[in-house]
């Protein structure tokens, strides 16, 4: 197993190596193979690509995000503007219903509200925005609906990751309740994790998903 130390210098050397990265205004420090992230970064999309390229990372057990977001002068838009680019790229995007999700913009920070059928379709609105220029963070009010039977959704989910023979599916414990699916156990890596997460959120009738699943 790694040493903190050598999770440091491995997540550093990460950092450094993915192009869309720009680490000169991050500090790394980890501890019992938790990693935290300080400091700014210039764009929301580059706190997302920084976030995952730490999860690439074998042995990290969590990672916790503490970066502001400090666009360029020149990358800074009205909100107007900044509301109306958003409509504009949501509209664009396959798979999100066109007028479904209403936008508000605060000082760089989008405020997404409305009702979808899926899941994927929230995740796939939020990264659609979060690639804006301008966006310093987003706060997502969009609604799922939820007709189906939480043993139904339960079965989904444990026949998904089955078949996609997950290592750690029979240590990871399904809840759900009124279409929040709440996901606990061990997992071996961050990968795991997040492919359990994707599973879940991409199952028809779910609508949060809580993530209480630990790393070993």
């Amino acid at each position: 197993m790694k040493s903190d130390d050598e999770l440091k210098h491995d997540v550093i050397d990460e950092l450094e190596w993915d192009p869309v990265v720009d680490e000169t205004g991050i500090e790394v420090d980890v501890l019992d193979r938790v990693v935290t992230l300080r400091g700014s970064v210039p764009s929301y999309a580059q706190k997302i690509a920084v976030e995952k390229a730490v999860q690439r990372v074998d042995g990290v057990r969590a990672v916790v995000v503490r970066l502001h977001v400090l666009p360029p002068g020149a990358e800074a838009l009205a909100d107007e503007a900044l509301a109306a680019a958003a409509v504009a790229v949501l509209e664009a995007t396959d798979g999100v219903p066109r007028g479904a999700i209403g936008v508000q913009a605060d000082r760089g920070c989008l405020t997404l509200t409305g009702t979808l059928d899926w899941g994927h379709q929230r995740r796939a609105a939020e990264i659609a925005v979060g690639r804006l220029r301008g966006v310093v963070g987003i706060v997502d009010r969009i609604d799922v609906r939820s007709q189906a039977d939480a043993a139904e959704i339960g079965a989904k989910i444990a026949g998904a990751l089955k078949r996609r023979a997950r290592a750690d599916a029979q240590r990871m414990q399904i809840d759900v309740r009124d279409g929040v699916v709440t996901l606990s156990g061990v997992v071996h890596s961050l990968a795991e994790k997040r492919a359990a997460h994707g599973i879940a959120w991409a199952t028809r009738g779910v609508r949060d998903v809580v993530d209480r699943l630990t790393v070993e």
